[in-house]
Parts: C-alpha cells; sequence; structure tokens
C-alpha cells in the first residue's frame, strides 16, 4: 500500500470508526504517516518499444485569448492550462485525479491547522535560481495585498490562512500573513480553522509561486517572453495576442530528461467548428472542445479521436441581484423552473452532460445534496408555477418581462443561449436579448456589474465541495452575482469550522438548499469535456476531472504511414 493510500484510509478509519478520537494516539499516527516520503516524479511514460516521432512539437487549442500568464492575476481555465506547464505548485493531481506532491517532497501536520511542507531541493526556476520557501511566502503575500488586485485574493481566506481576511480587507499588512520560511526549504502555514484538504487546495494556479527578483524588476511587464521566469516544465518563448502562445522546454527543469515534447504551441480558436477542422487537417493536435453540432458525426467518424472525460465543473446562468428587476426572487425562480435542463442536455449538448439542479457536481468528493422540490416536479408543473410567480411579481402577457443574456464568444454558448432564449419565451413570454462579447470584455462586464443574466462555468479548484460554495460567499472577490446573505456566509463559515465530514457535509447539503431557495445562480448542467486528441498523442489522461492534463505528461509516437 502507497503512503498516500495508507494515509486515506486512517483517515477515513478514524474518523468514520472514532468521530470523537482526538487523543494522542491518532495525532501521532498521523504525523509519522505524513512524514512518509512520497513518491513526486511526473512525467512521461514511454512504454518499452515505442517508436517516438522526430518532431516533439504539440499544438494544442485553448479556446479563448489568454488575459494574463500572471498566475495572480488570471480568471477562467484557459490561463490556468498553459500555466499548468509554465508554473509549478506544492501540490497537484496525477493522471487519476490523485493528490500527490510536486515542489513540496511532502509535508506534515499534528492538527490540520499547522503545516509544515519539506520542498524539493532540485526545484529550479528556469533561469537557474533554486525555488525556495522564500518564494512561496514572497508569493502568497502578493497574492492577498490589496495592491496587487488579485481577483483569487479570496481563495487564501477560504483557507483560513491566518490574518489573510484581514489583510485583504487592508487592516494588515500582507507581512503579517502566517506563512514563513523557516530555512531554504521548509515552509510553515498556520490556519485559523482545522482543514484536512488544505493540501488539495494548493493544486490551484493562484497559489503557484512567482519569481521575486523578476518581478520586481520589469513590474507588470514580467510576463512577457523576453523576461518570463518561471518553474515548470516549459519556458515561455513567444507570446503573439490572438495568434498562439509557444513554449519550449525548460533544461532547468527538475524532471527535464523525463519530458519528452519539446515545444508546446498553444491557439486561442473561440470558435469550435474552425478549431474542429484544423484537427481534421492535422493543424492541432489537441483541441479545447468540440462542436455541439457536429458531436454526433465525430463519433462515428473519428471515434479514434475523440476523448469524453469527466469533469468538475457546472454550467450555470449568473444573475445579478442587485440589478433590478433580478433583486425579486419570485422572478430568479421563475426562470429556474421554466428552463427545461433535460432538452439543453440531450438535443443542445448531448455528449453525456447531466441536468444540474444544484451547484456542486455529483463527482466532486465528500458531496451530499438534496434535489430541491422543483427538481422532482414534471416540466409542466414547473412551468405553471413559474407563471404563477412572474405574474405575481407584475409580469404577464401585457407586461412581459425583458431582460439583457451576456454570453462570451463561443458557438457552443451561443446555441445553448438561443434554445434557452426559445424555451423562456414559450414557457413565460418573456423578451430577451442576447449580448455577445469577447473574452477578456465579458470578464469586465461581469466583474463591473453592467449584465442582468450571463452564462456561466464554475470548475473546481481542488476536489471538495468548498470549492464551489465558497464562490457565492459575500467576501468573495468573484461572487459577480453579488449575492450576499449573511445565512449563507455563516453555513459556509460553519463547514469551514467542522471538525468531522458528517458535520461539514450537513453544512454543504445546508448550503446547497439555500441556494436553491434564494437563486442567485440556476445551475443548467454537470459538464463532460469532449475534446479531439490526435491518436498519435500518448499520456492524455481522460481520468482527472480538474483537467490539469500537463504536456509534461505526453508524448509523440512515430506516424507508421509516414515514417
Amino acid at each position: 500500500m502507497h503512503a498516500k493510500q495508507l494515509t486515506s484510509f486512517l483517515h477515513h478509519f478514524a474518523y468514520n470508526t472514532f468521530p470523537s478520537f482526538t487523543h494522542c494516539f491518532y495525532r501521532c499516527i498521523l504525523f509519522f504517516i505524513f512524514t512518509l516520503p512520497f513518491i513526486s516524479a511526473q512525467a512521461a511514460n514511454v512504454p518499452n518499444g515505442i517508436k517516438l516521432a522526430k518532431e516533439q512539437h504539440l499544438v494544442r487549442g485553448v479556446g479563448a485569448e489568454v488575459a494574463s500568464l500572471d498566475p495572480h492575476k488570471i480568471e477562467g481555465a484557459t490561463a490556468g492550462t498553459v500555466l499548468h506547464d509554465l508554473m509549478e505548485g506544492l501540490t497537484t493531481e496525477d493522471e487519476n485525479g490523485n493528490l500527490i506532491p510536486l515542489i513540496a517532497e511532502r509535508w506534515t501536520t499534528q492538527d490540520n491547522k499547522t503545516f509544515t511542507f519539506y520542498l524539493r531541493k532540485d526545484a529550479l526556476w528556469s533561469n537557474g535560481d533554486p525555488v525556495t520557501a522564500d518564494d512561496f511566502v514572497y508569493s502568497w503575500r502578493r497574492l492577498v495585498d490589496p495592491n496587487t488586485a488579485s481577483p483569487y485574493a479570496w481563495y487564501l481566506e477560504m483557507t483560513t490562512m491566518q490574518n489573510a481576511a484581514e489583510i485583504i480587507k487592508g487592516n494588515k499588512k500582507p507581512e503579517t500573513l502566517e506563512v514563513k520560511a523557516l530555512d531554504d526549504f521548509t515552509l510553515q502555514v498556520k490556519l485559523t480553522e482545522s482543514i484536512p484538504y488544505f493540501p488539495k487546495m494548493l493544486v490551484h494556479t493562484p497559489v503557484k509561486p512567482v519569481h521575486k527578483a523578476t518581478i520586481e524588476k520589469f513590474g507588470n511587464k514580467w510576463t512577457r517572453a523576453e523576461n518570463f521566469v518561471g518553474n515548470g516544465a516549459y519556458n515561455l518563448k513567444k507570446w503573439t495576442v490572438n495568434e498562439r502562445i509557444v513554449l519550449e522546454k525548460n533544461p532547468h527543469y527538475m524532471d527535464a530528461d523525463q519530458v519528452i515534447i519539446e515545444q508546446v504551441s498553444y491557439l486561442p480558436i473561440e470558435n469550435q467548428v474552425a478549431e474542429m477542422n484544423r484537427f481534421l487537417s492535422g493543424e492541432i493536435d489537441i483541441t479545447s472542445q468540440v462542436p455541439n453540432e457536429h458531436y454526433s458525426r465525430l463519433t462515428k467518424e473519428h471515434s479514434d479521436s475523440l476523448r469524453i472525460s469527466p469533469l468538475l465543473c457546472t454550467y450555470y446562468y449568473g444573475i445579478r441581484v442587485t440589478n433590478p428587476p433580478f433583486d425579486d426572487v419570485r422572478i430568479r425562480k421563475a426562470l429556474s423552473y421554466a428552463l427545461d435542463r433535460d432538452i439543453i442536455t440531450h438535443y443542445i449538448t448531448g455528449k453525456g452532460e447531466s441536468p444540474a439542479y444544484y451547484f456542486t457536481p455529483d463527482k466532486t468528493a465528500d458531496m451530499v445534496a438534496d434535489l430541491p422540490d422543483y427538481a422532482t416536479w414534471s416540466q409542466e408543473k414547473r412551468d405553471t408555477e413559474a407563471r404563477r410567480l412572474l405574474k405575481e411579481a407584475g409580469y404577464d402577457e401585457d407586461n412581459p418581462l425583458e431582460f439583457e443574456l451576456l454570453y462570451n464568444t463561443s458557438e457552443n454558448h451561443k446555441k445553448i443561449a438561443t434554445a434557452v432564449r426559445q424555451l423562456w419565451k414559450q414557457a413565460l413570454g418573456v423578451k430577451i436579448s442576447l449580448i455577445n462579447e469577447e473574452w477578456k470584455t465579458y470578464l469586465d462586464t461581469r466583474r463591473f456589474g453592467t449584465f442582468q443574466v450571463t452564462r456561466s462555468g464554475w470548475c473546481g479548484d481542488y476536489n471538495e465541495p468548498s470549492t464551489f460554495l465558497t464562490l457565492l460567499m459575500s467576501t468573495n472577490s468573484s461572487n459577480d452575482m453579488h449575492y450576499k446573505s449573511e445565512a449563507y456566509d455563516a453555513i459556509l463559515n460553519r463547514a469551514l469550522q467542522a471538525t468531522s465530514n458528517k458535520d461539514r457535509q450537513q453544512a454543504y447539503k445546508e448550503a446547497e438548499a439555500m441556494l436553491a431557495e434564494d437563486m442567485p445562480i440556476i445551475p443548467i448542467y454537470h459538464y463532460v469535456l469532449a475534446r479531439l486528441v490526435s491518436p498519435n498523442i500518448r499520456g492524455y489522461s481522460m481520468n482527472n476531472a480538474l483537467d490539469i492534463i500537463p504536456s509534461k505528461l505526453m508524448y509523440k509516437v512515430a506516424d507508421t504511414h509516414k515514417e
């Protein structure tokens, strides 16, 4: 049994067999287990006898143009995909979704409040500098510093890292964040609450380290190709906006001898049909998605290239609850009830997505939720109740509800929005204007609140329900819906303070029930991820639900028809 499997077993055994077992014997067992060495190698695994292609150049579609390559400034999954190649943090997930160490060699904790991480001594920045504990101290202080204005500053608050909340508010200095370098390769972190899944939270992109000297020298220009310093398997070679991002293998990378792919090009192609056509013509090795309307044909004609993976993501419509008339919960409920999710998932997306009636995907670890009452009704009953609520709020055939629905550029989003508009028109007689914006503009519109209803998607930053449910907390700067509920915040705070999985799961269940009652968001479906992957590409994982598939795990085999 591997160390991580034994650790998981002991946690499960202790918490479920002896929920009040808190004496020193169990703490000592945990201390012993968490000090066992972990296997941290994560690179391409090429079987014997495989003939590699002469050119190891990988071309990946990334969807929208990347807004930033500063891990403290990013929003959305596109930049995260590229940064998996350029930056590495303390932990990550392997190809099967299991938590493994990365820059950390191992970690210890006795109470799940104080964690000590022991860093690999062979981890280097791309300029040859060693990656040290001080790099993480600097990076996390920068993340919460109000002067950085990071859209993910709240993330450290959700870890309950001591003083993070007060620093974000401007009440304390970043230097008071309770993260310390005990020596060059030992990092200590103190939390205010017992968070057993804290190492899972360190998988997320914003908590990856940045190179202090580079940022101090170049300021906001540090992410330019000529200035960039990272600690990942690849360096930034070229970034031509709206055309391509080119990466090259980092010779200083700690496992460079196991990295097969020499160069990676990321292409920002928002039109899925155009991306598909470039794949079929051999220009792209891995697409970001597939167009919904071509899915059926692709399953028949290109089944050897189609990959369907589980994904910890929820597709939903966010409602700006502070903008009239959507400050009226009856209108929000009416729209949710009248949306036939079965039609969307069966006829529009059609790749195996499941209709969503709560926010957190079922596949999330420790996910427990009850279906809200309306989810058990027939669609006819939902429509009837929706019309009643809308009329009660003052809208009917003589005075129809009118509003704008915002979505970012994507053929798939457009088709869903068009279908939703028709469903709402048929069921409720509402009039909807569809507003399309390219990714960066769309993010600004959402951030500044100049929308009524918006297409949204949220993918888990780590595999635990809090990564979804904390999004709707009042203190979360990514809460574009501006949903503020003291009761909801109290439930989530109770979850963070829970000392048992049972109590934590109960709080999550109550949080989902409150969202169904207040309806700041309209869950539509839980994702699966469909991509086209060239048969010549090996090492692509279909089992990582966080979609962490770094290029260093892959390699190209020779095309026997050409060589």
